[in-house]
């Protein structure tokens, strides 16, 4: 009997009957379609429908929602229904083999517990029609029928790839960022996926860490800004609705000020630290209701983050208010015990008892919460709370009224890569690329002969960059494609790789643990630069294609030399003995030393990992169709040894000055500068912008009084482009220590050529506010600085004097 041929009323409860088969009623000879007699049917239907729930012991008040039953009523009946087995059970969230795998763990006897109920979640599957066989068996076959979460690490897109997050954040454009994270959240839910891990809004200070191309850079206002963004869109403003993903939080919390830059380290700072630089994106996400947060491995205080009571339960639910479920990182309550915090059973109860609701990956909990109940090492309120969020979740995600809701096997062919999402990636890589340096060779001109050159230009594997799951490199647009395209007739392009992305047999191997990125040309390096330098030769302008390769940067990425590799600095140094003009794409998930760079490059363009639609996207700016605006996040320093270097560093007793030579007693180094290479907030573009006075609206505020300041831009350059204006401010005298500056807002304008602008600021108490020694947030009155301009080095000021 098909599907279709089901009468409304008996196509409702099919679903809801297996697994007693329809065909048991063969003998009847019952043909329902809409031949008979409606209320035939639908007496029929009934009596089939009381046989089903005779048969599987299922009723409404289990696995279905009811309509007329609140939220609370109907998860507080579904729980006085649940055993403890099946209670920890929604505490249990593992991998299906073959998916995603990011540990060292895997779950046994996932279909089991499935059948047992004692799952609540599974991540690492992105087929729809695996997913539906994997969630009917959990609404058929166990108990109480209730459905499971599917996640997936969704962290620059889904099937379309977007730049990688520290690329999207150096667009500075909040509203791009939303549509990029909606789109991503539209792809996702059409392969079934309704709880992505996503975003991560760890502050990050050390660019030798490899997470830091997951994040939103050093800065915590505007990662506050691009937090709040990807979870209002990921989760858009219905969670039931099948295009919707609940976000995950990550890593709670400080994970991006592990020690060295290492990853998986510790971290110890004073809770002042905490809550004026590096909690803000986490609460942002909070107060933007994001539905799920994930702990993070790294011990804070002394207490890894998994197990810290303070953290999760008096912060995050206490004096945040937040009120949806905390799922573990992958293996980080088994891996208590590596921190020296006891037997398997001693880490779990002290993961449940500080506010870890769900395990990902390890068993511990349903493995050891019912004796640690026993031996009254937990509570079962403990328990039945860590549940109720969870099932909680799935209420909001609608699973509870249609656990297939996300599976229409018909959308993903509809909704994925669709020419609207590729524009769309397309204008959020050209919005991401920074202009580090031109001394007038850019745009191009696409004529000529053009040398393409660099190991990274024509490699589809290394275009998406760190942390693509579920999207597939080769539907990528190389860079030597994308200028081949763009130049088609009126030039002509040659391409050679000319070096290897690395000749570190161990770096290689390393790298390409899961995808071969890096790849090992059967010529010599001298036979592949001696290539390289006659095409070179041969043409009018070289591109130099170069950088990191794709996971370089992410999880378990950490470097301690932080610049392009030797292999393709040879190549490059070999390349600018031709006198060529050399123009320098870089490609990176982290800001890198570029001194020689700087020096010998005509040009600099910095386009990260841009994703699916890279060589359009870079065409599209070498060439001068878009022109380039983005904003560095992080600072980029001359040397290693800088590290950790942020533009909002607090003064000394004895600051440095820059302008005095030789001077000594100074917090500065002996044989460098100690300002970056390219601060925070830097970026060129291919027009100028220049910067009027500030104006105030009153120079002596009181009170609780909100003031404008305000800057006209203009633009004194031939070509229409776009600037972010950054906003600052310096507070001189405070009852701890200050930053030397903090941002307070940005506005991202476009002008035409000759065109100006009175751009406003509003600045309130609250952008006067700071953390005391005592946690106390407020202002001082006195005088501050504003501080507006093209970057954090670059600004006009002006002080005002506010009064209480």
């Amino acid at each position: 009997m098909s599907k279709k041929n089901l009468n409304p009323g008996l196509r409702t409860i099919q679903p809801l009957c297996s697994p007693l088969s329809l065909t048991a009623f063969r003998p009847l000879k019952l043909t329902f379609t809409y031949r008979y007699n409606r209320h035939i049917t639908y007496i029929l239907a009934a009596l089939l429908l009381c046989l089903c729930i005779v048969k599987s012991g299922r009723s409404q008040s289990t696995g279905a929602q009811p309509a007329h039953l609140t939220a609370q009523q109907f998860i507080d009946q579904l729980l006085q229904k649940m055993t403890l087995e099946e209670k920890i059970g929604q505490l249990n969230l593992s991998v299906m083999s073959g998916g995603a795998v990011t540990g060292t763990t895997m779950s046994a006897d996932i279909v089991t517990h499935i059948k047992s109920g004692r799952m609540g979640g599974i991540f690492g599957i992105w087929d729809p029609a695996e997913i539906r066989k994997i969630q009917q068996l959990a609404v058929d076959s166990s108990r109480l029928h209730i459905p499971l979460l599917f996640g997936l690490d969704v962290i620059h897109g889904h099937k379309t790839i977007f730049p990688v997050p520290l690329a999207l954040a150096s667009s500075w454009d909040t509203a791009l960022i939303r549509k990029a994270a909606r789109v991503a959240g539209i792809e996702a839910s059409a392969d079934g996926i309704n709880w992505v891990y996503s975003p991560m809004v760890d502050i990050a200070r050390d660019p030798r860490w490899g997470r830091v191309v997951e994040g939103a850079g050093e800065d915590p206002f505007l990662g506050s800004q691009i937090a709040a963004a990807m979870v209002k869109g990921y989760q858009g403003d219905d969670l039931s609705l099948s295009n919707t993903v609940m976000a995950c939080v990550k890593h709670f919390a400080l994970y991006g000020a592990g020690v060295a830059g290492r990853e998986y380290n510790s971290v110890d700072m004073s809770r002042l630290q905490m809550y004026q630089y590096y909690l803000p994106p986490y609460k942002a996400a909070v107060d933007a209701g994001a539905g799920s947060f994930m702990t993070s491995f790294n011990d804070i205080n002394g207490m890894p983050a998994t197990a810290n009571h303070w953290l999760l339960t008096d912060l995050l639910r206490g004096e945040w208010g937040f009120k949806g479920f905390i799922t573990s990182d992958y293996g980080s309550v088994s891996e208590l015990a590596n921190h020296g915090l006891g037997t398997p059973a001693q880490v779990a109860a002290l993961a449940l008892k500080a506010g870890t609701d769900m395990e990902m990956v390890g068993d511990l909990y349903i493995n050891t919460l019912k004796q640690s109940l026993e031996s009254h090492k937990i509570t079962l309120a403990e328990i039945n709370s860590s549940c109720r969020r969870i099932l909680e979740a799935k209420y909001r995600l609608g699973l509870f009224k249609d656990p297939y809701h996300y599976l229409d096997l018909k959308r993903s062919k509809k909704l994925e890569m669709t020419p609207e999402h590729l524009e769309l990636a397309k204008e959020a890589a050209t919005n991401s690329f920074v202009l580090l340096k031109n001394d007038g060779i850019l745009p191009l001109k696409p004529t000529g002969k053009i040398a393409v050159i660099g190991p990274l230009a024509d490699s589809k594997e290394n275009m998406v960059g760190a942390w693509n799951i579920a999207g597939d490199p080769q539907q990528c647009v190389t860079i030597v494609e994308g200028i081949k395209n763009f130049v088609a007739g009126d030039g002509t392009v040659t391409f050679q790789k000319g070096a290897n992305i690395t000749d570190d047999s161990l770096l290689r191997k390393r790298v390409n643990t899961f995808k071969k990125e890096i790849t090992t040309d059967p010529r010599s390096a001298e036979e592949m630069i001696r290539d390289a330098v006659k095409s070179a030769e041969n043409a009018d302008v070289i591109i130099a294609v170069v950088g990191e390769a794709a996971d370089m940067t992410g999880e378990s990425a950490s470097r301690t030399e932080i610049n392009i590799p030797s292999s393709q600095q040879r190549l490059l140094k070999a390349l600018r003995k031709t006198g060529k003009p050399m123009v320098m794409v870089l490609m990176n998930g982290r800001p890198l030393t570029l001194n020689w760079a700087d020096k010998h490059a005509n040009a600099l363009l910095d386009v990260w990992f841009p994703g699916t639609t890279a060589g359009p996207a870079v065409a599209d700016v070498l060439f001068g169709q878009v022109n380039p605006s983005g904003k560095l996040t992080m600072s980029f320093p001359r040397s290693v040894g800088q590290v950790p270097i942020y533009y909002n560093h607090k003064s000394t007793g004895r600051p440095f000055d820059e302008q005095k030579d030789g001077s000594k007693f100074k917090s500065d180094y002996l044989d460098q500068s100690n300002l970056p290479l390219y601060p925070f907030g830097y970026g060129l573009s291919y027009t100028k912008f220049s910067y009027g006075p500030i104006k105030v609206s009153d120079q002596h505020p009181k009170g609780n009084q909100t003031i404008t300041a305000t800057v006209k831009v203009t633009n004194t350059g031939k070509y229409r482009g776009k600037e972010t204006l950054q906003c600052y401010l310096t507070d001189p005298v405070a009852r701890v220590t200050r930053s030397v500056q903090d941002l307070i807002g940005f506005k991202k304008i476009s002008l035409a050529p000759g065109e100006s602008r009175e751009v406003p600021f509003e600045i309130s108490t609250r952008s006067l506010s700071y953390y005391d020694e005592d946690l106390h947030f407020g202002w001082d009155p006195g005088a501050f600085i504003i501080r507006i301009g093209t970057n954090s080095r670059d600004t006009e000021s002006i002080k005002i004097d506010w009064e209480k």
